[in-house]
Protein backbone atom coordinates (compact mmCIF):
# COMPACT_ATOMS: atom_id res chain seq x y z
CA UNK A 1 0.00 0.00 0.00
CA UNK A 2 2.93 2.50 0.44
CA UNK A 3 3.71 4.16 -3.11
CA UNK A 4 3.63 7.83 -4.29
CA UNK A 5 -0.18 7.89 -4.51
CA UNK A 6 -1.66 11.44 -3.88
CA UNK A 7 -4.20 10.40 -1.51
CA UNK A 8 -2.31 10.42 1.49
CA UNK A 9 -2.22 6.62 2.94
CA UNK A 10 -3.84 7.07 6.06
CA UNK A 11 -6.62 8.24 4.27
CA UNK A 12 -6.71 5.46 1.83
CA UNK A 13 -6.31 3.25 4.88
CA UNK A 14 -9.42 5.10 6.42
CA UNK A 15 -11.56 4.65 3.16
CA UNK A 16 -10.98 0.67 2.85
CA UNK A 17 -12.10 0.07 6.75
CA UNK A 18 -14.50 2.54 6.42
CA UNK A 19 -16.32 0.44 3.53
CA UNK A 20 -15.17 -2.95 6.25
CA UNK A 21 -17.43 -1.64 9.00
CA UNK A 22 -20.09 -0.09 7.05
CA UNK A 23 -20.68 -3.62 4.67
CA UNK A 24 -20.60 -5.85 8.43
CA UNK A 25 -17.33 -7.11 8.39
CA UNK A 26 -16.49 -6.28 11.55
CA UNK A 27 -19.82 -6.45 13.18
CA UNK A 28 -21.37 -5.16 16.30
CA UNK A 29 -18.85 -6.29 19.42
CA UNK A 30 -16.24 -7.26 16.86
CA UNK A 31 -12.96 -5.58 17.63
CA UNK A 32 -10.42 -4.96 14.56
CA UNK A 33 -7.52 -6.16 14.06
CA UNK A 34 -4.74 -4.77 16.25
CA UNK A 35 -2.39 -1.60 15.02
CA UNK A 36 0.60 -4.02 14.55
CA UNK A 37 -1.47 -6.83 12.58
CA UNK A 38 -3.47 -4.02 10.24
CA UNK A 39 0.13 -2.10 9.54
CA UNK A 40 1.70 -5.77 8.06
CA UNK A 41 -1.39 -6.70 6.29
CA UNK A 42 -1.76 -2.81 4.37
CA UNK A 43 2.24 -2.47 4.41
CA UNK A 44 2.17 0.83 5.89
CA UNK A 45 3.40 2.14 9.50
CA UNK A 46 1.81 1.83 12.95
CA UNK A 47 1.96 5.96 12.56
CA UNK A 48 -0.38 5.54 9.52
CA UNK A 49 -2.74 2.69 11.17
CA UNK A 50 -3.17 5.34 13.90
CA UNK A 51 -4.27 8.20 11.94
CA UNK A 52 -7.14 6.08 9.66
CA UNK A 53 -8.56 4.52 13.27
CA UNK A 54 -8.76 8.07 14.36
CA UNK A 55 -10.37 9.53 11.40
CA UNK A 56 -12.92 6.34 11.95
CA UNK A 57 -13.26 7.37 16.02
CA UNK A 58 -14.07 10.50 14.93
CA UNK A 59 -16.71 9.64 12.60
CA UNK A 60 -18.76 7.82 15.24
CA UNK A 61 -17.49 4.28 13.36
CA UNK A 62 -15.33 2.41 16.24
CA UNK A 63 -14.92 2.81 19.54
CA UNK A 64 -11.18 2.32 21.02
CA UNK A 65 -10.32 1.00 23.92
CA UNK A 66 -7.40 1.14 25.81
CA UNK A 67 -5.85 -2.20 26.49
CA UNK A 68 -8.95 -3.55 24.75
CA UNK A 69 -8.70 -2.79 21.26
CA UNK A 70 -10.47 -1.13 18.26
CA UNK A 71 -14.39 -1.91 17.98
CA UNK A 72 -16.94 -1.11 15.32
CA UNK A 73 -19.83 0.88 15.64
CA UNK A 74 -21.88 0.02 12.14
CA UNK A 75 -24.58 2.46 11.72
CA UNK A 76 -27.52 1.47 9.33
CA UNK A 77 -26.88 2.99 5.65
CA UNK A 78 -29.23 5.29 4.78
CA UNK A 79 -32.70 4.08 1.89
CA UNK A 80 -31.66 3.37 -1.17
CA UNK A 81 -33.53 5.19 -3.95
CA UNK A 82 -35.58 2.19 -5.95
CA UNK A 83 -35.41 2.57 -9.59
CA UNK A 84 -37.39 0.81 -12.05
CA UNK A 85 -35.20 -2.80 -13.42
CA UNK A 86 -36.40 -3.34 -16.71
CA UNK A 87 -33.28 -1.41 -18.28
CA UNK A 88 -31.12 -2.64 -15.82
CA UNK A 89 -32.57 -6.31 -16.96
CA UNK A 90 -31.30 -5.20 -20.52
CA UNK A 91 -27.80 -3.62 -19.73
CA UNK A 92 -27.04 -6.91 -17.62
CA UNK A 93 -27.84 -9.27 -20.35
CA UNK A 94 -25.92 -7.32 -22.76
CA UNK A 95 -23.17 -7.39 -20.49
CA UNK A 96 -23.35 -10.84 -20.39
CA UNK A 97 -23.26 -12.04 -23.70
CA UNK A 98 -20.21 -9.71 -24.24
CA UNK A 99 -17.70 -10.97 -20.91
CA UNK A 100 -16.51 -13.71 -19.72
CA UNK A 101 -16.71 -14.94 -15.72
CA UNK A 102 -13.74 -16.48 -13.41
CA UNK A 103 -16.32 -18.23 -10.43
CA UNK A 104 -14.17 -18.22 -7.85
CA UNK A 105 -16.24 -19.22 -4.92
CA UNK A 106 -19.85 -21.33 -4.65
CA UNK A 107 -21.05 -22.21 -1.36
CA UNK A 108 -23.53 -22.04 1.23
CA UNK A 109 -23.02 -19.73 4.12
CA UNK A 110 -24.91 -18.57 7.52
CA UNK A 111 -26.67 -15.04 6.54
CA UNK A 112 -24.71 -12.66 8.57
CA UNK A 113 -26.80 -9.96 10.27
CA UNK A 114 -26.48 -7.63 6.94
CA UNK A 115 -27.39 -10.46 4.01
CA UNK A 116 -30.08 -11.07 6.52
CA UNK A 117 -31.23 -7.68 6.61
CA UNK A 118 -30.68 -7.09 3.03
CA UNK A 119 -32.63 -10.55 1.95
CA UNK A 120 -35.24 -10.39 4.64
CA UNK A 121 -34.34 -13.76 6.42
CA UNK A 122 -33.53 -14.63 9.67
CA UNK A 123 -29.84 -14.42 10.53
CA UNK A 124 -27.68 -17.36 10.79
CA UNK A 125 -30.29 -18.94 7.77
CA UNK A 126 -28.73 -20.51 5.05
CA UNK A 127 -27.79 -18.59 1.56
CA UNK A 128 -26.02 -19.46 -1.25
CA UNK A 129 -22.73 -17.48 -1.75
CA UNK A 130 -20.97 -16.88 -5.24
CA UNK A 131 -17.98 -14.80 -5.68
CA UNK A 132 -16.90 -13.93 -9.61
CA UNK A 133 -14.85 -11.79 -11.68
CA UNK A 134 -16.16 -10.64 -14.95
CA UNK A 135 -13.62 -9.92 -17.84
CA UNK A 136 -14.15 -8.17 -20.37
CA UNK A 137 -11.43 -8.35 -23.05
CA UNK A 138 -9.24 -10.57 -20.66
CA UNK A 139 -9.21 -7.35 -18.57
CA UNK A 140 -10.89 -8.11 -15.02
CA UNK A 141 -13.41 -5.64 -14.85
CA UNK A 142 -15.90 -6.46 -11.81
CA UNK A 143 -15.36 -8.48 -8.57
CA UNK A 144 -18.96 -9.73 -7.95
CA UNK A 145 -20.16 -11.32 -4.59
CA UNK A 146 -23.75 -12.30 -4.88
CA UNK A 147 -26.21 -14.29 -2.47
CA UNK A 148 -29.10 -15.61 -2.78
CA UNK A 149 -32.04 -17.36 -0.24
CA UNK A 150 -31.18 -20.84 0.01
CA UNK A 151 -34.29 -21.61 -1.97
CA UNK A 152 -33.62 -20.35 -4.80
CA UNK A 153 -29.78 -21.11 -4.73
CA UNK A 154 -30.66 -24.86 -5.24
CA UNK A 155 -32.40 -24.56 -8.58
CA UNK A 156 -29.14 -24.04 -10.18
CA UNK A 157 -24.91 -25.22 -9.89
CA UNK A 158 -21.84 -24.21 -9.62
CA UNK A 159 -21.36 -25.34 -13.40
CA UNK A 160 -24.56 -23.27 -14.43
CA UNK A 161 -23.63 -20.39 -12.79
CA UNK A 162 -20.32 -20.36 -14.25
CA UNK A 163 -21.64 -20.31 -17.76
CA UNK A 164 -24.84 -17.99 -17.35
CA UNK A 165 -25.91 -14.76 -15.83
CA UNK A 166 -27.78 -15.25 -12.13
CA UNK A 167 -30.64 -13.01 -13.26
CA UNK A 168 -31.14 -15.74 -16.07
CA UNK A 169 -30.90 -18.23 -14.08
CA UNK A 170 -33.42 -17.18 -11.32
CA UNK A 171 -35.94 -16.45 -14.20
CA UNK A 172 -35.13 -19.57 -15.27
CA UNK A 173 -36.68 -20.86 -11.67
CA UNK A 174 -39.59 -19.23 -12.28
CA UNK A 175 -38.13 -16.02 -10.80
CA UNK A 176 -40.08 -12.35 -12.20
CA UNK A 177 -37.39 -10.17 -11.19
CA UNK A 178 -39.69 -6.27 -11.15
CA UNK A 179 -37.59 -4.00 -8.98
CA UNK A 180 -34.27 -3.47 -7.84
CA UNK A 181 -32.99 -1.17 -4.77
CA UNK A 182 -29.73 -0.09 -5.63
CA UNK A 183 -26.70 2.29 -3.95
CA UNK A 184 -23.66 3.81 -5.75
CA UNK A 185 -20.30 4.37 -3.97
CA UNK A 186 -16.59 4.58 -4.24
CA UNK A 187 -13.95 2.50 -2.20
CA UNK A 188 -10.55 0.96 -2.26
CA UNK A 189 -9.38 -1.91 -3.59
CA UNK A 190 -8.29 -4.47 -0.67
CA UNK A 191 -5.75 -7.27 0.09
CA UNK A 192 -8.43 -9.75 -1.34
CA UNK A 193 -9.78 -7.50 -4.26
CA UNK A 194 -6.75 -5.82 -5.43
CA UNK A 195 -4.80 -8.95 -7.16
CA UNK A 196 -7.82 -10.47 -8.32
CA UNK A 197 -9.33 -7.09 -10.64
CA UNK A 198 -5.42 -6.78 -11.16
CA UNK A 199 -4.75 -3.45 -9.59
CA UNK A 200 -2.76 -1.77 -6.97
CA UNK A 201 -4.32 -2.23 -3.12
CA UNK A 202 -5.87 1.08 -2.32
CA UNK A 203 -6.84 2.04 -6.21
CA UNK A 204 -9.98 3.49 -6.93
CA UNK A 205 -13.16 1.55 -7.04
CA UNK A 206 -16.65 2.46 -8.09
CA UNK A 207 -19.02 0.38 -5.19
CA UNK A 208 -22.97 -1.04 -6.22
CA UNK A 209 -24.59 -3.06 -3.89
CA UNK A 210 -27.95 -4.16 -5.15
CA UNK A 211 -31.40 -6.19 -3.52
CA UNK A 212 -33.40 -7.24 -6.49
CA UNK A 213 -37.19 -7.98 -5.63
CA UNK A 214 -39.79 -10.49 -7.59
CA UNK A 215 -43.53 -9.29 -8.29
CA UNK A 216 -44.43 -10.20 -4.79
CA UNK A 217 -41.40 -7.92 -3.28
CA UNK A 218 -39.35 -10.70 -2.32
CA UNK A 219 -35.61 -10.19 -1.97
CA UNK A 220 -34.32 -12.62 -4.60
CA UNK A 221 -30.76 -11.67 -5.03
CA UNK A 222 -28.26 -8.95 -2.69
CA UNK A 223 -25.32 -8.29 -4.77
CA UNK A 224 -22.20 -6.37 -4.04
CA UNK A 225 -19.89 -5.33 -6.66
CA UNK A 226 -16.40 -3.97 -7.14
CA UNK A 227 -15.75 -2.06 -10.38
CA UNK A 228 -12.29 -0.89 -12.03
CA UNK A 229 -13.26 2.43 -13.32
CA UNK A 230 -10.60 2.73 -15.78
CA UNK A 231 -12.94 -0.26 -17.25
CA UNK A 232 -16.48 0.46 -16.53
CA UNK A 233 -18.86 3.21 -16.48
CA UNK A 234 -22.03 3.34 -14.73
CA UNK A 235 -24.40 5.10 -16.85
CA UNK A 236 -28.25 6.51 -16.17
CA UNK A 237 -30.57 8.22 -18.08
CA UNK A 238 -32.92 10.69 -16.51
CA UNK A 239 -35.92 13.12 -18.18
CA UNK A 240 -37.15 15.79 -16.40
CA UNK A 241 -40.78 15.93 -15.24
CA UNK A 242 -42.41 19.53 -15.21
CA UNK A 243 -45.12 18.74 -13.63
CA UNK A 244 -43.24 17.48 -10.32
CA UNK A 245 -42.34 19.38 -7.11
CA UNK A 246 -39.13 21.08 -8.27
CA UNK A 247 -38.76 19.89 -11.55
CA UNK A 248 -37.72 16.63 -10.28
CA UNK A 249 -35.72 14.99 -12.52
CA UNK A 250 -36.74 10.62 -13.00
CA UNK A 251 -34.72 7.63 -13.84
CA UNK A 252 -35.23 6.11 -17.60
CA UNK A 253 -37.17 2.58 -17.68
Amino acid sequence: MEGGAPVPLYHRLYVVLREQVMDGTFGPGRSLPSEHDLGRQFQVSRVTVRRALEMLERDGMVRRFQGRGTFAIPSKPSEPLRADINGLLATLATMGASTTVDLLQFDYVKASPSVAEALEVAAGDKVQRAVRVRRVDDRPMSYLTTFVPEDLGRSFTKRDLARQPLLSLLERAGVRPSAADQTISATLADAAVAPRLETQLGAALLSITRVVRDQSDRPVELLRALYRPDVYAYRMSLSRDPDAPAAAWNTGG
